[in-house]
């Protein structure tokens, strides 16, 4: 009875060993293939936002090799069977396509054109950061599509959230603003 014990301890021992050792590289593949990304199409060499299936990723990985699938595209549904040669792309180099890094990289070492207060690391849980248009108007981020990006960047300045508040409430209503001139520092 006691050998058949010890069998069995092993063989659970084993198995739950190999569900850890699979399991690991699973849970590696969904979490770094989850969230919104932006990629340069194939087809029409501009910039498109897709999502990569994580869940068929994780349970390829656990199985054997993750295996890329897009879930979704701004280009869709009008090219929904195209093939998904930008997986390519993602593949090569996951991080660098994520919007979430690519927005991180922009403000890196940037500045709010309002008050000048320097942008350090942005966080997820932190207020979003926002963009000031040539128009003068500023606008969340997070508010723009994903495959907007690229081209605002290059024609729009950053804004913090402070100071995004306070402009959005200018603009909204300015009949309860006040602007007053900065007087000189006095001396006592």
């Amino acid at each position: 009875m006691t050998g058949t014990i010890l069998v069995a301890i092993v063989v659970v021992t084993l198995a739950v060993g190999l569900f850890v050792f699979r399991a690991i590289p699973a849970v590696r593949a969904y979490f770094g293939y989850r969230g919104k990304r932006l990629i340069t199409c194939p087809e029409t060499h501009k910039a498109a936002a897709v999502d990569v299936a994580a869940g068929e990723a994780a349970v390829g990985a656990f199985l054997s090799e993750p295996t890329l699938r897009l879930t979704q595209c701004s280009r869709w549904p009008e090219r929904q069977n195209c093939g998904q040669e930008c997986l390519q792309q993602i593949e090569v180099n996951p991080e660098n396509c994520l919007v979430w890094n690519i927005v991180s990289k922009w403000y890196e070492g940037k500045q709010c054109v309002f008050c000048h207060k320097a942008f350090g690391n942005l966080h997820h849980l932190d207020h979003a950061p926002a963009l000031l248009s040539p128009d003068r108007k500023t606008v969340e981020w997070r508010e723009l599509r994903p495959e907007q990006l690229p081209e605002v960047f290059s024609t729009h300045q950053p804004v913090c959230w402070n100071c995004h508040v306070a402009e959005t409430f200018r603009r909204l209503h300015p009949e309860l603003v006040v602007n007053r001139e900065l007087e000189p520092k006095r001396m006592m």
